[in-house]
């Protein structure tokens, strides 16, 4: 085989090797790229479910307090009435 041919396969096989190198960076960026948008969405939908939780606990910590109050309510009125001290 002549030194340019040798040369010209050496350049095409350099050639070959660069496109499939670019190819492959190329394939790893939009790899990248798209968990990167996953792990947004993910993190989006995190903070809205959590918002949501905290809406849910606050909601029932309320509820919560407000049967204890009437419970307590409940019971002073109870003892009040046994004990003749209702206004009644």
């Amino acid at each position: 085989m002549s030194s340019a041919q040798q040369s010209f396969n050496a350049g095409q096989t350099q050639g070959q090797v660069q496109a499939k190198a670019e190819n492959f960076v190329e394939s790893t960026k939009e790899t990248a790229s798209a968990a990167a948008d996953k792990a947004n969405a993910a993190a989006n939908t995190t903070g809205k479910t959590a918002e949501q939780n905290k809406d849910e606990a606050a909601g029932f910590l309320q509820q919560t307090g407000e049967q204890v109050k009437n419970m307590a309510q409940g019971a002073m009125d109870s003892v009040k009435q046994t004990l003749g001290m209702d206004k009644k």
